[in-house]
């Protein structure tokens, strides 16, 4: 089993959103693995190629509450990717992230207005000054882009993804795949080994 693992997302993915409902569920079984979910500014592009209700049948398949589409879609998500990365910075990163998706996608809600952020924030008990102040500190800034340059890097072309050592499992069933391969089952579907060196 292979001792680095990271979940990579960007809130403005709703594919991203179906993957975190079930990281911690489909992770349960595999001793106990913990997985560092890390907070990346994907490209834009990658939203806008998403069907909506290939989406919205994948909930339903997974029994979560029917999709709700935020105004605009795609939005923006800087603001809430900082914010994401500061959680990371005091241990909050997890539960940030399933409220600030769950607004987005269950509540209808463009992360793009720091209304519905701050709502995700407070949901974990994060104060909404100390929230702001840390968005906009430089080091949240260059945690979040070194964040995105160690995702290319290991081979992470879109979200959501799950990096293993030297591999990347790339899409919405990353999670599964990802699980299956901890438990020395074969896998199929987007995954890239990386070449020695190129991390």
């Amino acid at each position: 089993m292979s001792t680095t693992a990271a979940f990579y997302f960007d809130l403005a993915s709703p594919l991203a959103y179906l993957a975190a409902e079930r990281m911690l569920h489909v992770f349960s079984g595999t001793d106990a693995m913990a997985i560092e979910w890390r907070p990346v500014l994907a490209p834009d592009q990658s939203a806008k190629r998403v069907a909506r209700e290939q989406v919205e049948r994948r909930a339903r398949e997974l029994e979560l509450q029917p999709v709700r589409w935020p105004e605009p879609f795609p939005f923006d998500s800087s603001l809430a990717m900082r914010v994401a990365t500061y959680a990371a910075s005091i241990g909050r990163t997890v539960p940030f992230a399933q409220a600030a998706f769950r607004q987005a996608y269950a509540g209808g809600h463009s992360l793009e207005d720091p209304d519905f952020v701050l709502i995700a924030a407070a949901a974990c008990e994060m104060h909404p000054t100390a929230v702001l102040r840390g968005a906009e500190l430089r080091s949240t800034t260059e945690r979040l882009a070194q964040n995105t340059a160690e995702a290319l890097a290991a081979g992470v072309t879109e979200v959501p993804a799950i990096v293993l050592g030297e591999l990347a499992f790339l899409g919405e069933d990353a999670p599964e795949r990802a699980a299956a391969h901890v438990r020395g089952e074969r896998t199929r579907g987007p995954l890239r080994t990386l070449q020695a060196g190129s991390r």
